[in-house]
């Protein structure tokens, strides 16, 4: 991940960890289903490494919804980040819920995500502490 792709998870753990506002849109009560990369190129390679009759379509992600304000509250907390959240209107054309029904990939493939959100994110977050500039000292390890 990049740290200016515009992704909701990069967005906020950027903003956390240099202390700036947070900006959520709507209430927050939107939903996404966060899916840690090493699970999902685990899924791509099980589809790949697959029986040949079987092409597809099939989805691949975290069945799991998380609410987009509940994800930048976790956000601050692991990191100990004195980020405010701030509320902007809701774009029309932003989904209110994002889930994808991986049935299949289970039936299939018995594939299913390991890595939880809570996981996930302080993985994410080590990972950005490495790649984005200026940093606040007291920002070396996680909150938990």
């Amino acid at each position: 991940m990049h740290p200016n792709d515009g992704r909701v998870v990069s967005n906020f753990i950027v903003q956390a960890l240099k202390n700036q506002e947070i900006t959520v849109y709507g209430d927050g009560s939107q939903t996404r289903s966060f899916c840690y990369s090493d699970d999902m190129i685990e899924g791509i390679l099980q589809m790949m490494n697959g029986p040949d009759d079987f092409i597809g379509p099939i989805n691949l992600g975290n069945p799991y919804e998380s609410g987009i304000l509940q994800l930048a509250e976790l956000i601050i907390k692991l990191i100990g980040s004195r980020s405010k959240i701030i509320f902007k209107q809701l774009p029309q054309d932003d989904p209110l819920h994002r889930q994808p029904d991986i049935t299949l990939a289970k039936e299939r493939f018995n594939w299913r995500p390991k890595i939880d959100l809570d996981e996930g994110l302080k993985r994410t977050i080590e990972y950005f502490r490495t790649i984005v500039p200026d940093l606040p000292p007291h920002f070396t390890t996680l909150n938990v």
